[in-house]
């Protein structure tokens, strides 16, 4: 835990981009099947039109006109585009975080390509490192020209699906562990990401903007990732366990979301980290979300938590 410590005070977020749970040792305490830990919504699964089996995409950033074409621009599109960071920054106040607790949300919108960055702190991923390992492994595989094995699907939907840690290390050990996920993340763009020690995959630190980034090249067109390794992953993530459907999808204003969500009990503090990432649509826009947390004193604060910072991050678009 001491180099858990040290690597944390290493890492600053350094920049903002624009479109921009750990295995179980007896030190941590992972969200996952294998922890025995579950917090259930009272919120019925999405049915057609989530990025899951019940959609085969998610809508992407819009191109550009092309060369040449006369686009037809109003007085308002003409005006300096708004301070996004002052609004979210605004839309942020009135949500009531705990003593010692810390937030960040970062929201990018597919439609606008405009993002908003809220909190610059370095987290533990706790779960939510999954997608990262996850879109490593397509990545490698991509390189060599290959396609997952029915072993490495197998392990991928156990993964994403129910977030079992099982899975995630087997996943973690086959892309190389830390060493691995960094080489992707640096090719990804993530410069604030970096891999937990040994087997403490949850023990990832990341920043909002960072999974932002990440989002970017699961949901966005500008992506390392071929068509088909960004439409698996999209699938998983649309077709989350039932009792895990809480986070950003709160965000959304109907059935259309995919999402990961990671939660950690610190051993040494008893407090928790919660984390929520992914897709939602609100208001007829596409949009990407990540929260980020620590020093909640129970899950279920925590996952309140999340879930109205992803509400104000979509809003400051509304």
């Amino acid at each position: 835990m001491a180099s858990h410590r040290a690597r944390r005070r290493r890492i600053r977020c350094v920049r903002r981009r624009p479109f921009l749970c750990t295995v179980l040792v007896s030190a941590v305490i992972v969200g996952g099947t294998s922890a025995g830990t579950a917090y259930v919504k009272d919120r019925a699964r999405p049915g057609a039109g989530a990025v899951s089996s019940r959609s085969s995409t998610a809508p992407s950033a819009p191109e550009s006109a092309s060369a040449g074409q006369e686009a037809s621009v109003d007085s308002a599109s003409q005006q300096p585009s708004a301070d996004r960071d002052a609004l979210l920054a605004k839309a942020m106040e009135p949500v009531s975080v705990e003593h010692g607790a810390d937030v960040a949300v970062a929201v990018f919108d597919l439609d606008s390509g405009e993002s908003a960055t809220y909190g610059d702190g370095a987290f533990d991923t706790a779960s939510i490192v999954k997608v990262d390992i996850l879109a490593a492994l397509l990545l490698q595989a991509q390189d060599a020209d290959r396609r997952l094995t029915a072993r490495e699907k197998s392990y991928a939907t156990a993964m994403i699906e129910d977030s079992d840690n099982a899975s995630a290390s087997a996943l973690w050990t086959a892309i190389g562990a830390a060493d691995g996920l960094d080489r992707a993340n640096k090719r990804f763009g993530l410069t604030d990401t970096a891999g937990g020690d040994g087997g403490l995959w949850g023990l990832t630190q990341t920043t909002a903007a960072d999974q932002l980034g990440l989002l970017q090249q699961v949901f966005g067109n500008d992506s390392l990732l071929s068509d088909a390794s960004r439409a698996y992953l999209q699938k998983l993530m649309g077709n989350i366990a039932p009792d895990q459907t809480w986070g950003v999808s709160a965000a959304a204003d109907g059935s259309a979301w995919a999402l990961k969500n990671g939660w950690l009990a610190r051993s040494t503090t008893g407090l928790w980290d919660v984390n929520s990432i992914g897709w939602v649509t609100a208001g007829g826009h596409g949009y990407l979300v990540a929260t980020l947390s620590n020093g909640n004193s129970t899950m279920e604060k925590g996952v309140s938590l999340v879930e109205t910072a992803a509400r104000a991050a979509v809003s400051v678009f509304g």
